[in-house]
C-alpha cells in the first residue's frame, strides 16, 4: 500500500513538473532539463566529500543501471518515435533508423580517436570519455524537447520529460566514478568535485543546440533521433559496459542493476508518455 501511495505521489509530481514546462520556451524546458542532469552529476561527485573511495560492487552496479537506462531511452525515446516519425514524413524508415544509428557511432568513435589517443592514463581517459559521452545525452534531451514543442504526433513532453529522469539518474554514478579516482591520485577534494561537477557542462550546451536544431529543421528530426541514438549505443558499448564488467566477480549483480536501470527507464516513458 504504502508503495502504491509513493508510486502515485511520484506521478502527481511529475504531471505538476509537465504542465509547468508546458508554459515555457522549449529551449528554456530543454536548459531547464540538462542543467537537472548536471546538477545529479554535481551530486555524485559531491561524494569525495565524504569518502575517498566507493566500494567496487556498488560502483559497478550504478553503471550497469545507467547502462540499462540508456539502451531503454535509445529505443524508446529516440528510435521507436523516430522510425514512426520518418514513416510519417514518406521519408524510407528503416534506411533513416539505420543511417542514423551507424552515423552516430562512427562520429562517436571519431572523436574518441581524436580526442582521446594512446589511452595512456587510465583517469585522464575516464574523466574525457564521461565528459565526451554526456554530448549525445544532452542532445537527446534537447532533440525531445525540440519535437515534443513542434507538436509532432510521435512525442510528448511527458516522453520528454522522462529521458531527462532517466538520463539525470545515470548521471550520479557518473560524477563520482570522475571525482573519486582523481581523489585517490592526490588531488583535493574540492578540485576533484569540480572536475567531477564540470564533466556535465556539456549537457546544457547540447540540449539547447538540440532543441534549437529540431524547432529550425523539422526535417532532419527523424534521422536526428536516431543519430542520438546511435551516439549513446556507442557510449554503452565502448565505455559503460566494458567498465561495469571489468571485475568478473561481480558480473551478475551488474547484469540484474543493467536490466533494472532498463525496466526504470521503460516504464518512466511509458507511463509519463
Amino acid at each position: 500500500m504504502l508503495e502504491l501511495r509513493a508510486a502515485g505521489s511520484g506521478l502527481i509530481v511529475a504531471a505538476g513538473v509537465i504542465e509547468f514546462l508546458r508554459t515555457l520556451d522549449p529551449l528554456l524546458q530543454a536548459l531547464i532539463a540538462t542543467l537537472l542532469a548536471w546538477a545529479v552529476t554535481a551530486a555524485g561527485a559531491s561524494l569525495v566529500f565524504f569518502t575517498a573511495t566507493l566500494n567496487r560492487r556498488v560502483m559497478d552496479a550504478t553503471m550497469g543501471f545507467g547502462a540499462g537506462v540508456m539502451v531503454a531511452a535509445s529505443f524508446w525515446s529516440l528510435l521507436e518515435p523516430g522510425i514512426a516519425l520518418a514513416s510519417e514524413l514518406g521519408q524510407i524508415s528503416w534506411l533513416t533508423a539505420a543511417g542514423g544509428v551507424l552515423a552516430g557511432g562512427v562520429l562517436m568513435q571519431l572523436m574518441e580517436h581524436f580526442l582521446l589517443p594512446g589511452r595512456h592514463q587510465r583517469t585522464a581517459l575516464l574523466v574525457t570519455a564521461i565528459t565526451l559521452h554526456n554530448v549525445p545525452e544532452g542532445l537527446a534531451v534537447g532533440v525531445a524537447f525540440g519535437a515534443a514543442a513542434a507538436g509532432l504526433p510521435a512525442f510528448s513532453l511527458g516522453s520528454a520529460v522522462a529521458l531527462a529522469l532517466g538520463i539525470a539518474i545515470q548521471n550520479f554514478p557518473e560524477g563520482a566514478a570522475v571525482s573519486l579516482p582523481l581523489r585517490r591520485e592526490g588531488w583535493s577534494m574540492w578540485r576533484s568535485f569540480l572536475v567531477g561537477q564540470a564533466s556535465a557542462l556539456v549537457e546544457p550546451l547540447a540540449g539547447v543546440i538540440g532543441a534549437g536544431a529540431v524547432l529550425v529543421m523539422r526535417g532532419i528530426l527523424p534521422l536526428a533521433l536516431c543519430f542520438t541514438a546511435g551516439a549513446m549505443l556507442y557510449v554503452v558499448i565502448s565505455e559503460l559496459v566494458p567498465e561495469s564488467q571489468r571485475h568478473r566477480r561481480n558480473s551478475v549483480i551488474v547484469t540484474m542493476a543493467t536490466l533494472v536501470g532498463f525496466t526504470v527507464m521503460m516504464t518512466l516513458d511509458v507511463a509519463l508518455g
